[in-house]
């Protein structure tokens, strides 16, 4: 099932700049690159405050970004563990690997449309 594609009343992109749950979102995606560095404690901080300002969001054009990060943070989450259990098999690096990408390509993708002020796709 798609989500239906919200529209704004004010679909100027340098407008919603100021919009707090905007900046919230890039909180969030800047918390989920830094778990990179800090052992992924700031990827579950920035899970959290998504799951705590959802309803928040709920209706908005920024509500998308909160499940596309969420999203990106448990489907991380698991093909990490899948990739940890799996290092003795040697396929777990690759799957390391693999799953580490896709984290970086998920945050970019949804950091540069969220600076778009779209909806990440």
């Amino acid at each position: 099932m798609t989500e239906p594609e919200f529209i704004p009343a004010d679909a100027d992109p340098a407008s919603r700049r100021s919009d707090p749950a905007r900046n919230l979102a890039v909180v969030v995606y800047i918390l989920q690159a830094l778990s990179f560095f800090v052992g992924g404690i700031t990827g579950l901080v920035g899970v959290i405050i998504n799951y705590v300002k959802l309803d928040d969001v709920r209706n908005t054009w920024v509500e998308r970004h909160f499940r596309w990060q969420i999203r990106t943070f448990w489907i991380g989450l698991l093909w990490t563990v899948i990739g940890i259990v799996t290092t003795p098999l040697i396929i777990g690096w690759f799957i390391l690997l693999g799953i580490s990408i896709w984290i970086i390509y998920r945050i970019v993708k949804g950091a540069l449309a969220l600076n778009d002020g779209k909806a990440p796709s």
